[in-house]
């Protein structure tokens, strides 16, 4: 066991990697975006990605998830290499949200989140066509577990409410919520408080905090220093593609390359952060 300290207090981290990205490169074309980048994820561990614009932060998460088929490299998860396939790396146990939010604008809370479930029901085309008894047990079961995990970030009283009608905090919680529908080992947030006020900023930092409690690993891209700082047991800062320094939050809040890199970091462009 590891021992490490943040907002929370004193938190034990687990030996067991649940996550690794071992020399994981991304190439566009001639630029590189992503350059030999490996990282560990433990049980219980909340990791922080943090780097100036253009980075390539965002770029690793789609190589992380699927999205990207890496140039060179390899993904685990549970010590098994993850195909790069969206869906199948949901179902080996891996959910993410976005930089920018991707809900269904006009489908309410609850249905929002019985999409995330919907990847480990095992209802066949003809059965659910047919609504047969099969299908009425795993709808009925989707949309309890649907409730139970609006009221767990928060937006039990929000179930029937079109998305797009929910304020802007509480559809980056509906997208946190639609990703813990799937069962997940590791959540990977992408800008969990981008264009959020103090206090939301403040709730989601709790929420984090609540979800590494009930049992899970996450990885957290961040531009927000004091939040990342506060919130994680060990931070990565990427530039131009690599790890610049990885460390506990003080040892790379203080590092001088880190300083260095954000003030330097605004004339670089990616189409990825």
């Amino acid at each position: 066991m590891t021992v490490t300290e943040n907002a929370q207090g004193a938190h034990e981290v687990g030996e067991k990697v649940i996550l690794e990205a071992s020399n994981v490169t991304m190439r566009f074309g001639g630029l590189t975006a992503v350059a030999d980048v490996s990282m560990q994820v433990h049980d219980g561990e909340i990791v922080g990605l943090i780097g100036p614009n253009g980075a390539g932060k965002t770029t690793f998460f789609n190589c992380l998830t699927g999205m990207y088929i890496p140039t060179e490299g390899r993904v685990t998860l549970n010590g098994e290499e993850l195909p790069p396939k969206p869906l199948k790396v949901v179902q080996a146990g891996m959910a993410r949200t976005f930089q920018n939010i991707r809900l269904f604008a006009n489908m309410t809370a609850l249905e929002n989140v019985m999409v995330g479930r919907y990847c480990r029901t095992t209802s066949k085309a003809l059965t659910s066509v047919l609504r047969g008894p099969k299908f009425r047990r795993e709808e009925d079961a989707t949309i309890s577990r649907a409730r139970e995990l609006l009221e767990y970030v928060g937006l039990g009283d929000s179930a029937e409410h079109l998305a797009r009608n929910l304020p802007y905090g509480d559809q980056r919680r509906l997208e946190i919520a639609r990703a813990l529908a799937t069962d997940p080992y590791v959540l990977l947030l992408d800008e969990p408080t981008a264009g959020m006020n103090p206090r939301e900023t403040e709730e989601t930092m709790n929420l984090i905090f609540k979800i590494r409690e009930g049992g899970l690993a996450v990885v957290v891209i961040e531009h927000d220093m004091r939040f990342i700082f506060n919130l994680c047991d060990r931070v990565l800062c990427l530039v131009r593609g690599e790890v610049l320094v990885e460390g506990t939050p003080s040892e790379v809040q203080s590092d001088h390359r880190v300083i260095e890199a954000y003030i330097g970091g605004d004339d670089e462009t990616e189409e990825d952060e």
